[in-house]
Parts: C-alpha cells; sequence; structure tokens
C-alpha cells in the first residue's frame, strides 16, 4: 500500500514509522509548512491518512475531489457541519472518518448497542481520560460512544455539573473529561439502576493502538467502491453507513 500522509506530528509520524515497517510505502508528506502542495501534486498513493487538524480540511477535501484518492481521516475537534464534508466527499472517492481507529473501540461502540436496549432505564455517564497536552473536551471517543447509547440522540448531554443542579433528569447522559499526565486514552461507560452499576471500560496503553487500526481500515478502504464508511462497517461487514 502507498500512502499520502497528511498531518506529521506524533501520530503521523507514528502512521509513516508503522507503515514503513510493515513494508508499504510513504507517496508523500504534507504538513503545515507544505499544505499548499496538495493544489500540484496529484495522486500519488493508494490513499491518504490525514492525521492533522480540522483547519486543514478543505485543502484536503479539494484534494479527495480532485484525485479521487481515497481518504482515511482521523482528525478530532471537527464540527458537524465539518463532519458533513465526509458525505459529500464519498461522492469522489471511498472516504472514512473516526475519532477513534482502536478495534477495542469498534467492539465497545457495538456492544453499547445491545446493552442500552437492555438497560434502557438506567441512568447513563461517560467519563473520559487524556494526557494534559489533549487541545479538546469531550475527546471525540466520548463523543462516538454517546452515540452508540443513544443513536435516536433523544437524552440530553450534560458535560460536568457544577452548583446546585437540582435531580438528575432522566433523559441526561453526563459527559466527564479527566486530563493530566502522560494517559493516551481512558473511556468508561457506567449505566446505574436500582442496586446495581453495570460498567464498560477501554484503556488505551499508548497510540500504537490507534495506528494499527487505522493501517489495517486503509488496506480494507482503498479497495473498496467510492463512498461514505464507518469503521465499523468495514470490520464487521454490513450497510451501517
Amino acid at each position: 500500500m502507498k500512502i499520502l500522509l497528511i498531518g506529521h506530528g506524533r501520530m503521523g509520524r507514528l502512521v509513516e514509522q508503522t507503515a514503513l515497517s510493515a513494508g508499504d510505502q510513504i507517496g508523500g508528506v504534507i504538513d503545515v509548512g507544505n499544505l499548499a502542495d496538495l493544489g500540484t501534486i496529484g495522486r500519488v498513493a493508494d490513499v491518504a491518512i490525514d492525521f492533522s487538524a480540522p483547519a486543514a480540511l478543505p485543502a484536503v477535501a479539494d484534494y479527495v475531489r480532485a484525485t479521487g484518492t481515497p481518504l482515511l481521516s482521523g482528525v478530532t475537534g471537527l464540527e458537524a457541519g465539518q463532519l458533513a464534508v465526509f458525505d459529500e466527499l464519498g461522492r469522489h472517492a471511498p472516504v472514512i472518518h473516526s475519532a477513534n481507529y482502536s478495534l477495542g473501540i469498534a467492539v465497545f461502540r457495538r456492544i453499547l448497542g445491545e446493552v442500552r436496549e437492555v438497560l434502557g432505564e438506567f441512568d447513563v455517564e461517560i467519563v473520559e481520560t487524556h494526557h494534559n497536552q489533549k487541545a479538546d473536551a469531550p475527546s471525540g471517543t466520548a463523543k462516538l460512544l454517546l452515540e452508540a447509547v443513544d443513536p435516536a440522540r433523544t437524552a440530553l448531554p450534560v458535560y460536568g455539573r457544577q452548583g446546585v443542579t437540582g435531580k438528575r433528569d432522566r433523559r441526561e447522559i453526563g459527559i466527564h473529561a479527566l486530563r493530566g499526565g502522560t494517559e493516551a486514552g481512558t473511556h468508561t461507560v457506567s449505566f446505574f439502576g436500582p442496586d446495581e452499576v453495570f460498567e464498560i471500560t477501554h484503556r488505551a496503553s499508548s497510540r500504537q493502538i490507534f495506528v494499527n487500526g487505522a493501517l489495517h481500515a486503509a488496506r480494507r478502504l482503498y479497495r473498496l467502491p467510492k463512498g461514505r464508511y464507518q469503521l465499523e462497517e468495514i470490520l464487521f461487514g454490513g450497510n451501517e453507513r
């Protein structure tokens, strides 16, 4: 697989190192300093892997439209309007965006849908923990877990609590962000019922798990027809678009 790497920070460099170790090729590297090169290089790879920043999305989108290069994006901190761009790009190439490429998180999300059906009357809280350098909160993964628990979006997300908040609304889902040290990422979803608590926790020991999952998905993505894909669809099959 030949990769166009967009974003050469910690994640981008780890993608590069892991891909080369696996025998893949790097067809080009784009970072902040040469972002304008996307408008001139043409198609140079089987797939573009983007771990840059939200500000780069317009240039990346223009590149996919112009070249039809499959795109795997792991950019976090995107707003709803920006996320909608990936649906449009699916008309030009196979495209996937996920805030978390961990295979364990993909299974986590799948399980949550089934748990919620059984424990639908339980109170739900989500807690995420990350290193002290993370710029956005809550994490993109926490948002993914919220979607898995509340696919119809009928809940009332509450981002932390302070002061006299009154009793808990039955529709609330609390989302809490902890920051400190070098924590790669821990996510817990708790279901609180009468006299019992059920919790699922996923812990990332390093960023390597996200890179491994992204490369695994990329190897499948670039062989697919044009379209917007979800990670679960690529990993488990079926139509989840």
